[in-house]
């Protein structure tokens, strides 16, 4: 905005106070900055909390908040996010006359005879009403409700975007391309008077479309054919297309304008024609009450709580299961990012879940900083170094981070394996994941299952209904079908996490979103509170531990080489016993299995057999079986009897005969070996694949260092450089809180109270709307005349940037070469040198600032 814009916006006509309106007469606002001038501070933060985009950056005056709620962009993000019946009140207002008073858009809403549900419109519309207000969609009196221009723009009926009334363009728009002659034959078919210009032609036809009576007679003499053309497109579409010799009843209708050309092949039904049809209703079904969200199934709360808790536990049971399956590095990462559909196969498999329900454990352990690329040329993914602080805390601990990465990831892995806009398919860890309304519609489902009271578990067809009427437009659009997705997804994670118990929401997950823990919520209670995320998860967390299974530190070993887990293990124990044996099954116990390969598998890690035997005497509840001491002895045995080096590779065993017989065993063709020396073969292989080779022949070799020692292969995991977790992608600006809409506020206020106050007329030398031009010795009398008296004046002043702007200060002192005031237009104190004020000017009326 110029600086001459800004020098008339400042001018307010004598007698027009700061408020907009005229000073003593309470005169209605003329415009939205005037309206909003009006209002009060709690009706401007309201305005900024329900449009945060009107914040970025914060508005220099009303007049710019004015211009900038009514730019496109805004008004759509502001339309998206009315419910239905709030909508179908700004589509009835931009199809009703600009200004219209309250009856007239009451009378769109229930019809002129009342509406089945005329008492519940009539409660319901002032909340409307009030939210349209609050947004700054609808400003003025109830005597003259006015619409933004650009609302109504993009819910006025048009042949590119069809009003969702089902209406068509008023009689006046209709013909506005028309010939006056052909208007003339058409009022004198209806029965109407000739009139001398086209202007009153279109009055008289508007004003016989609106009279009930005239209308009903007109209607009467219709043929019965031309009725049911008219019924067909009374709730629309308006338009129809005709021949160039139309049938009898479209001609009919034509001649009287019933049916008005739009083009050589196309008619419309006018708009005021319709709405008689209609009995003066806008919509066909108004929807002034919110579907209701009813309860499917009742719970006792211990029951959610409790299938909620078994839920968490197995969801952190599948992290640790998938995360420790990768831990000396997962699969490579794809050149175009993200993990291969054969690797997704494969962890899907290992984890004996759907493909589906492996990308959704992978993205949320990818969301929590638990999982990342490694980085490296051979890229990889691996755990993070913050998994192993995630292991350290406890369980309740660390489903709440889980559970508070879920709420606000933007990533979406329902949509993996879809393609995007250019075709390509999604894969998990990959780009183009992010949803922005994913945490909104997570949060909306949530908050509308805490509206049944605890252990109710909600129906799902009536919730998505609601989530439906909550957010229409965006219900209605190209991402209908992916809105509804995600609240589909969302009861189902909800349930995989534990946030929900036999699907209703659980008290963890109440502590969590920070609702009451015994009763029903109101259903916006998630909008604007102010719990800190750690406090609520600590809340969370505390809830939550009572109800998860306790650790043990023991098992029963059995005859058949197994141990049973009675529980989850303590972290020594797990990670001990997941090297030794293998997990066989889980469940409400975990069997475990020791076989040749776990045991060499310990071995390798460095233990030796007697420490294998008293770890199993410690730590089992039962005495170490025979069968199981006797195969701990007999690996041990032969474990590293052979040796395997790097020639490219070598084995060396003091007993040639093993030697010999490895060469005669057809199955070492593909190692490439051959005898150096009595007690030395030579391989092809590399140390890796020999061993391995090996192995599979049942033999238990071990690998050795250059200096000829035995390298201990411990279970040191591998993991990435620290990664920070990936960042939600916000759905626009966040949600101010209160301190900085406080801040906005005042700063709003006190720059319009600047660019309105009334200021002494420029001389003749200046051009009305320019910066004051002074002489630097004038200036400076000014401003010392003005910190004597304590009076305000207004300056021109040029930034370090070239910036040129308009203040109000009040000075308070002038010393070496700089003026500090209090300056009205930053309400705050501050120093301006005094050689960057181009000008000074006296007020008219100090009063006024």
């Amino acid at each position: 905005m110029g600086i001459g814009e800004l020098d008339r916006e400042a001018h307010v006509p004598e007698g027009t106070g700061v408020d907009g309106a005229t000073a003593g007469t309470g005169a209605v606002p003329r415009t939205l900055a005037e309206a909003l001038r009006a209002g009060g501070d709690e009706a401007l933060a309201a305005l900024l909390r329900a449009r945060p985009d009107l914040l970025s950056p914060v508005p220099n005056d009303l007049t710019q908040l004015a211009t900038r709620a009514g730019t496109r962009g805004s008004v759509v993000r502001a339309l998206e996010r009315l419910d239905r019946f709030a909508l179908q009140t700004a589509e009835a207002l931009a199809v009703a006359p600009d200004p219209a008073p309250y009856p007239v858009l009451l009378a769109l809403l229930t019809g002129d005879d009342g509406h089945d549900d005329g008492a519940e419109i009539g409660a319901a519309l002032p909340r409307a009403v009030a939210v349209l207000r609050e947004q700054a969609l609808v400003w003025g009196d109830d005597e003259r409700l006015r619409l933004v221009r650009t609302a109504r723009e993009l819910l006025a009926p048009s042949p590119q975007h069809p009003s969702p009334t089902g209406l068509g363009p008023s009689v006046a728009e209709a013909t506005a391309g028309m010939s006056p002659g052909r208007l003339q034959e058409i009022i004198a078919t209806a029965g109407l008077t000739p009139t001398h210009d086209p202007v009153s032609a279109v009055a008289a036809l508007t004003e016989l479309f609106t009279d009930r009576t005239r209308m009903a007679a007109l209607l009467d003499t219709a043929p019965p054919d031309a009725l049911a053309v008219l019924d067909r497109l009374v709730w629309g579409p308006p338009y129809g297309e005709v021949t160039a010799d139309p049938a009898p009843p479209v001609r009919w209708l034509r001649d009287r304008g019933l049916l008005l050309p739009v083009s050589t092949r196309t008619v419309v039904l006018p708009r005021e024609a319709a709405l008689h049809l209609r009995g003066g209703r806008a919509h066909r079904a108004p929807e002034p009450r919110a579907p209701e969200v009813v309860a499917a199934r009742d719970y006792r709360p211990q029951v959610v709580d409790n299938a909620a808790a078994g839920q968490a536990y197995t969801a952190l049971a599948t992290v640790e299961e998938l995360l420790k399956s990768w831990d000396q590095g997962g699969p490579p990462v794809l050149r175009a990012g993200g993990l291969a559909v054969r690797d997704l196969k494969r962890t899907a498999a290992a984890l004996d879940v759907p493909e589906p329900l492996a990308a959704f454990w992978l993205e949320l352990a990818h969301g929590a900083g638990l999982l990342a690329s490694d980085g490296e040329a051979d890229e990889r993914y691996a755990p993070t170094p913050a998994y192993d602080d995630w292991l350290d805390l406890p369980p309740a601990e660390r489903w709440a981070l889980l559970a508070g990465t879920w709420l606000t990831a933007t990533r979406t892995p329902g949509v993996v394996g879809t393609q995007d806009g250019k075709g390509r398919t999604l894969s998990a860890l990959g780009p183009g994941l992010d949803r922005a309304q994913a945490p909104e519609v997570r949060r909306r489902v949530l908050a509308l299952q805490a509206t049944l009271p605890p252990g109710a578990a909600a129906d799902r067809e009536a919730l998505l209904a609601r989530l439906r009427w909550d957010r229409p437009l965006r219900s209605g659009g190209p991402l209908a079908d992916l809105r509804e997705q995600i609240a589909v997804w969302t009861l189902d994670e909800a349930e995989l996490l534990g946030i929900t118990g036999r699907g209703a929401l659980a008290s963890p997950a109440r502590a969590l979103l920070n609702l009451p823990l015994a009763e029903a919520a109101p259903v916006d209670a998630l909008e604007g509170h102010d719990c800190e995320p750690s406090v609520a998860a600590s809340r969370a967390a505390t809830l939550l531990a009572p109800l998860l299974p306790e650790a043990v530190d023991h098992v029963l070993l059995q005859a058949d080489l197994t141990a049973v887990a009675p529980g989850p293990l303590r972290r020594p124990l797990a990670d001990t016993l997941s090297v030794l044996a293998d997990v066989e099954s889980k469940g409400g116990a975990t069997v475990y299995r020791f076989t040749p390969a776990s045991v060499r598998r310990a071995l390798d890690a460095g233990r030796s057999a007697s420490d294998l035997q008293d770890f199993l005497t410690a730590h089992s509840r039962t005495p170490v079986p025979q069968p199981l001491a006797y195969l701990i002895d007999d690996v041990a045995r032969k474990h590293g009897h052979l040796r395997v080096g790097a020639a490219s590779a070598y084995v060396r065993c003091d007993d040639d005969t093993v030697l010999g017989e490895i060469l005669a065993d057809r199955r070492a063709a593909p190692l490439g070996l051959r005898r150096l020396a009595p007690t030395v073969l030579a391989a092809q292989a590399d140390p890796a694949g020999l061993l391995e080779g090996l192995r599979a022949m049942g033999y238990a070799p071990a690998a050795e260092s250059a200096e000829g020692d035995v390298l201990i292969t411990r279970a040191d995991a591998y993991r990435t450089p620290p990664r920070t977790a990936p960042a939600p992608v916000p759905e626009g600006p966040p949600t101010p809180d209160a301190t900085l809409l406080k801040a906005a506020v005042r700063a709003i206020r006190a720059g319009d109270r600047a660019a309105t106050v009334v200021r002494k007329e420029p001389s003749s030398a200046l051009a009305a709307g320019e910066l004051p031009r002074t002489s630097p010795a004038e200036t400076l009398a000014t401003v010392q005349a003005a910190a004597l008296t304590g009076s305000a004046v207004w300056i021109g002043y040029v930034n370090a940037e070239g910036g040129a702007s308009q203040r109000v200060i009040a000075p308070v002192r002038v010393e070496g070469g700089f003026v500090t005031g209090y300056d009205h237009t930053a309400d705050e104190v501050r120093t301006y040198p005094l050689h960057r004020i181009t000008g000074v000017a006296e007020l008219a009326d100090e009063d006024g600032v």
